[in-house]
């Protein structure tokens, strides 16, 4: 008879107590998917990147990521943990992801995505869309499962945009949405004998990407004189990108400029 007339008081106590149980555990899920920056890795392969210089970039990309510097820079943030996506890019629609989206804050997440990335093929030997490129990286952005105070699309390039949407108006979309696009420029000692501006237009290319391309807080242009120093340039680059450095020979800001015809 007493149990019978304790039984709903039994029931309510363990419903309230499981309730609180989930409360409780509410904070930790939502901590679980956050990270200090989510990083778009935007690679350029169109067709002025040889196969000598595809793989030096692929293997820049994968040493950069696993350094210990990078590594240590990650894990000095909030969080420990930054979200990584890895895409190439060349002429209009001509975009792919070749890494999703995946947390890397120690070695093991380190190695894991350079593994990745050297067992997959090249994507495309196009034209050179910037502009495609940034709006497909503001797609991915759009869609990361995870959540973090900044956002970044890192373009490595050697060339001018040639094919697509003004890459200025693209540029402003972005800093608009409060992204930073940081540029890696790879200068070509020989310009391409069908179109020399294109690698090597007036001014340089890495005053292209400062005038046109970069833009958003602290955003910088950062020059790998070749492809042989490119592994050390992304490394610095990456320190800065996660530290958000504000070291004003890193850092040229952009946001709105008339483009270079």
């Amino acid at each position: 008879m007493l149990d019978s007339m304790f039984a709903p008081i039994r029931v309510r106590q363990i419903v309230r107590t499981l309730l609180l149980v989930g409360f409780a555990l509410c904070p930790a899920v939502a901590r679980a998917a956050d990270v200090d920056l989510l990083l778009v890795l935007a690679a350029d392969v169109s067709r002025s990147m040889d196969a000598a210089k595809f793989q030096l970039q692929r293997d820049g990309y994968v040493a950069a990521v696993a350094d210990p510097r990078v590594l240590e820079t990650i894990r000095a943030g909030r969080n420990g943990r930054i979200g990584l996506i890895f895409v190439e890019w060349s002429g209009i629609g001509a975009q792919r992801v070749v890494i999703d989206w995946m947390t890397v804050g120690d070695a093991a997440s380190a190695k894991d995505f350079g593994d990745r990335l050297l067992e997959s093929p090249r994507s495309f030997a196009d034209r050179t869309s910037i502009s495609g490129a940034i709006e497909f990286a503001m797609a991915q952005l759009a869609r990361a499962p995870f959540n973090a105070p900044r956002q970044t699309i890192d373009i490595s390039g050697d060339g001018t945009n040639n094919s697509g949407r003004n890459v200025v108006e693209l540029r402003d979309e972005a800093v608009a949405k409060g992204i930073t696009i940081n540029g890696l420029v790879i200068l070509s000692e020989i310009p391409l004998p069908w179109n020399p501006e294109h690698t090597n237009p007036p001014g340089g290319l890495d005053h292209y990407y400062r005038t046109n391309v970069i833009g958003g807080p602290s955003a910088f242009v950062m020059v790998a004189k070749n492809f042989e120093s490119f592994g050390q340039a992304i490394i610095s680059k990456l320190i800065a990108e996660v530290a958000q450095v504000q070291d004003p020979q890193l850092r040229e800001p952009r946001s709105r400029h008339t483009a270079a015809r």
